[in-house]
């Protein structure tokens, strides 16, 4: 019997080698295989997943933080660190500075190397040969043009996009059912938090030309779809669809949603509320101000981005809600 058992158990312990050794070379034969990807410059296929990416667009290179992994380049680090506010940090000392978003430097970007380069395509359409002739280059459409999907669907399709060209899909989708979890526990707080209403709008505000401006964030937007999603109803409605997800209004324009909680952002050196609208009549008698129901998100508030500014938002979001 007892050598029964040893000969059992050494079966056993061959079966599992030998399993383990599967996936082993199924992960190496993944990682292997040629990988296609689409944008809006049609299918890009790599013959396997990249390694060395450049990303010509903050939100591309968050969206490779969240994987994992570091940009090979990026475009305009120092901007990136003056709006973007995620955990995830670049290191600088691996990743190269390729110039701007809007002009890259061509010459840094070759002398990269890259496997993959990712754009965007309204700043990048028009270099997109010139990319092609140094790497594989795929570039999204942010901001689609018509209302068939929303600017927080666009986001994961991208952000799925890229995890395939890395060869990360696994860590993609547990990021985003994390993301998921975050969600209901956010929406759990704000069920449970004193607000007089859930009703809100989301803006954004800056010194316009001839006043100020405040950008009030789309139902459409990937924003408001965060809102929506921990409990939070955004009541603006649009006259017109708008692209980049937010419509440009002044102080007046604000009066049809005062009852409504004013969640906002503004910069610490332009902030309008402190400045031009202090004395403003229509400002301060807006029911919302009076009843103190503002809410500042603070100036580093991105309200764009990928699934890690999705994050922040959501906390920063019940951060001044929930109280």
């Amino acid at each position: 019997m007892k050598k029964y058992l040893i000969l059992i158990a050494g079966v056993l312990a061959l079966t599992a080698c030998s399993g383990e050794e599967d996936a082993t070379n199924a992960n190496e034969q993944r990682e292997g295989e040629p990988v296609t990807i689409e944008g809006v410059n049609g299918e890009v296929t790599l013959d396997e997943p990249a390694e060395k990416v450049v990303v010509l667009e903050w939100t591309y290179a968050e969206n490779l933080l969240a994987l994992g992994i570091q940009p090979e380049g990026m475009a305009d680090i120092q901007e990136y660190h003056n709006y973007v506010n995620i955990d995830a940090e670049l290191d600088e000392d691996v990743v190269t500075d390729v110039g701007g978003r809007q002009e890259p430097n061509l010459e840094a970007i070759a002398a990269l190397e890259p496997d993959l380069i990712i754009g965007v395509s309204f700043r990048h359409e028009a270099i997109l040969s010139e990319l092609e002739g140094i790497a594989p280059t795929v570039i999204f459409n942010p901001y689609p043009e018509d209302d068939s999907i929303d600017l927080y669907e666009e986001m994961e399709m991208t952000f799925n996009e890229m995890a395939k060209a890395v060869g990360k899909e696994d860590q993609a989708e547990q990021v985003l059912a994390d993301l998921d979890v975050k969600y209901e526990e956010a929406k759990e707080e704000i069920e449970n938090a004193a607000l007089e209403t859930r009703d809100v709008i989301l803006t954004l505000a800056y010194s316009g030309p001839q006043a100020p401006e405040i950008r009030v964030f789309t139902p459409h937007s990937m924003a408001s779809i965060i809102l929506e999603r921990i409990g939070l109803n955004n009541v603006h409605e649009p006259d017109q669809f708008e692209v980049f997800g937010s419509s440009t209004y002044n102080v007046e324009a604000l009066v049809k949603y005062e009852d409504a909680n004013y969640l906002y952002t503004v910069p610490d050196d332009d902030n309008i509320y402190e400045n031009q609208l202090e004395g403003n009549a229509v400002w301060e008698n807006l029911n919302f101000v009076q009843e103190d129901r503002l809410y500042d998100l603070g100036e580093d508030t991105w309200l764009y981005g990928g699934p890690l500014s999705a994050e922040t938002l959501l906390d920063q979001i019940t951060e001044v809600m929930v109280k």
